[in-house]
């Protein structure tokens, strides 16, 4: 996101990434309150923190994307079908380390191929 905003908007891209982190720090701060709530109070549905980060992740995306491109909207999408399927689960499995791989493994390479695809060809040339 940093080289994406250097190249496209070399005067505005620290402000602009600054604001997308502000966007960004409420779903990363209620992502660590969760996780230590139901750690410390409610151990038993442990199982349901995968499936919870990728909603809130989700979030967090959906909440940035007016600094980012206007596709960017899939990736959030993609978080929160995964999340809840994660959820819908409803026992262990959710726990198992090939729904976060597999989510945010595939949330990751579609997160590249948007900006890929949504970085404009001149814009490597300044």
């Amino acid at each position: 996101m940093y080289t994406r905003t250097r190249r496209m908007h070399s005067g505005l891209s620290d402000e602009m990434i600054r604001m997308a982190v502000e966007q960004f720090l409420p779903a990363v701060g209620a992502g660590v309150l969760v996780t230590i709530a139901l750690v410390r109070f409610v151990p038993a549905v442990v199982w349901m923190l995968p499936g919870l980060w990728q909603v809130i992740f989700s979030l967090g995306i959906f909440s940035s994307c007016r600094f980012l491109p206007r596709p960017m909207i899939a990736a959030g999408a993609w978080y929160l079908l995964t999340g809840l399927v994660c959820i819908s689960f409803g026992d262990s499995r959710a726990l198992a380390p090939w729904t976060m791989g597999l989510a945010y493994g595939a949330g990751q390479l579609l997160v590249a191929g948007i900006l890929f695809v949504a970085t404009p060809e001149g814009a490597d040339e300044n």
